[in-house]
Order: C-alpha cells, then structure tokens, then sequence
C-alpha cells in the first residue's frame, strides 16, 4: 500500500519528501535546476517500509551522525531499478546498475550520486536487528552477491514487494517476519560480495592493473579533483607507476583522463534529449572547471567548437 507519495520539480519540496521518509537525507541538484526531476513514495508492506525513489539530482548524502537519532534506527537495502549509480559509505565507493543491490547504514556518513535518472527502492531494516545478526567486525556497507541461493532468494522477495504482489495477502504486522527474513539472507550475501571483490581486486593488480585504473576514471569523470594522484591513493600504488601503467602503451594518465571527460561532454552535446543543457554545464558535469578551457580542448580535440558539434550533431 502507499501510503505517501510525491512527484515533483520543485527541488526544495522534493528534499523534505525525502527527509520525511527516510530521515535527515540532504541533496543538490545536478548543474541544470530546469530539468530536474524528482519523485518519491513510502510503501508500507503490513509494518515493513520502503522509500521508492525516483530522480536525477545530482547529489544524495548525509552526515555522519551517533545511532541515537529517532531516524537513524534503519539500515537501509537498496535495489536499484533503473540508471546508474555510485555509493559511497566508510572510505568504500561501489558502483549499482540496474538490478543490483547493496547495504548501507544510517549512522555513518554517505552519498548516493546518480549517474542521470535512476529509480531505486530502499528497504528500511531495523539497525539494532541487523548489527545483531551480522558479525561485529563485518562492515555494513556494500553491494550484495546474487550469485547465491541467499542472495537470489532475497532478490525474488525484494521485486514481489516492490511490484506489490504481497500486498493483497499480507497479514497485519506481517512485515516484521519479512524484515526477519531480510535481515537472514544479508550475511551470505555480504560474504559473497566481499570475496569476490577481493579476487577481482587480486586479478586486476596481476595482469590488468590499467584496466583497472581506467575504469576507475571512467567512474569519476564527474568529479573535478580526479587526478593522478588521487587516482594512484584509490589504487594504493606510486604516482610514478601509474604513469607508467599509461606509458607502456604510449598513453598518458593525463590525457587519458582529459580524453575520455571530452569524449562524455560530446557524447552529451549530441544527445536531442539535453539540447536545452547548457555546454557550460555540461563541461562542468564532466570534472572542466573552465569553460573557456574547455571550449579550447574540445576543438583541438575534434576540430569543431562545442557550439559547432552540437549543432552539426544535432541536424544530422
């Protein structure tokens, strides 16, 4: 059943839906205010509780905060429907595609940045049930394998909630078992996901390690402190063999990351669909800090200015 719901434009009212039913969530919008879109509604399955949330704001996040808060009490297992996103909790960042889902805490401080429109449900799990079924020293942030009956069980439960197929023979108070249920099938699927990413991580620092860091990049293109440095601290290796990773293939870190920036704000320049985006924002949704730099680099680049392409693009 939903109980509360509200779609949007208007950014403000759109923030304080979020609060009141997730709890002291803040948010910014992506460059363009225009075009943002927001909504959000509170399903009640029988006590269990679920934010769907559909948007394209450019930031999700909330500070860290002590377990004491009326609405710090949940833990939160997402599954994301639609779009792309990144999360970002305890020093960790994990990426969700459609279909994917994860865990997060509610106490600690984290961010949910959405990759243009995304739709994810959150399942509101009580904190206190899931710290006492999930070992002390296992973090509770990160995404959940499906590659186990656990976490296919749980997958299966979370899309019959989601598209209220239980709501016509759900039992008052019925949600509390759910929850129980939920909360069961969280530990296998942690394990799971961690192990995994620990043999990736392992495989990439032997034969691909630039795979790696290239993908890396790719994921925080939007952000206008990715740099060499930063990049080579999230791969906890030198500065100096980074550029080499790049050097072996007659490339450059720096042009890498450059490359790929102009090859996404060109990819944006000549999508119909953000015609009425500004090329300013676009640079800047890309990590450019400086439009008039931008302009020179996407020229020399593609021997047309930004102005030029989107207009050729567009008319072809």
């Amino acid at each position: 059943m939903i109980s509360q719901a509200c779609a949007s434009r208007d950014f403000d009212s759109w923030v304080r839906s979020i609060q009141s039913i997730c709890g002291r969530f803040d948010s910014r919008p992506a460059l363009n205010r225009s075009l943002f879109i927001g909504e959000v509604a509170r399903q009640d399955l029988a006590g269990l509780e679920v934010a769907q949330i559909r948007t394209n704001a450019g930031l999700i996040s909330r500070q860290g905060t002590s377990a004491d808060h009326d609405d710090d009490r949940h833990c939160f297992l997402i599954l994301q429907r639609s779009g792309h996103a990144q999360l970002r909790q305890s020093g960790q960042t994990i990426e969700l595609s459609p279909g994917d889902m994860a865990l997060m805490d509610s106490a600690g401080a984290c961010e949910i940045v959405p990759h243009g429109l995304i739709e994810h449900s959150s399942f509101h799990l009580s904190r206190a049930e899931v710290y006492r079924h999930l070992p002390a020293n296992q973090l509770k942030f990160g995404k959940l394998s499906q590659d186990c009956a656990s976490g296919r069980l749980m997958r299966i439960l979370v899309e019959q909630i989601c598209a209220g197929e239980l709501d016509s023979c759900a039992a008052k108070h019925e949600g509390e078992a759910l929850q129980e249920a939920l909360i069961a099938l969280l530990g296998p699927t942690l394990k799971q996901a961690e192990s995994k990413t620990l043999d990736a991580y392992d495989s990439h620092h032997g034969a691909s390690l630039r795979s790696y860091a290239q993908r890396l990049i790719n994921q925080s293109l939007n952000e206008p402190t990715l740099n060499p440095v930063s990049l080579a601290n999230q791969l906890n290796i030198s500065v100096r063999q980074l550029y080499r990773l790049f050097e072996e293939q007659g490339d450059s870190v720096c042009r890498f990351i450059q490359r790929s920036r102009l090859n996404r704000s060109a990819a944006d320049l000549s999508n119909p669909r953000l015609r009425n985006e500004s090329i300013t924002d676009i640079a800047f949704k890309w990590g450019f800090t400086d439009s008039a730099h931008f302009s020179r680099t996407f020229k020399k680049h593609f021997e047309q200015s930004p102005r030029d392409y989107r207009a050729s693009s567009l008319s072809a």
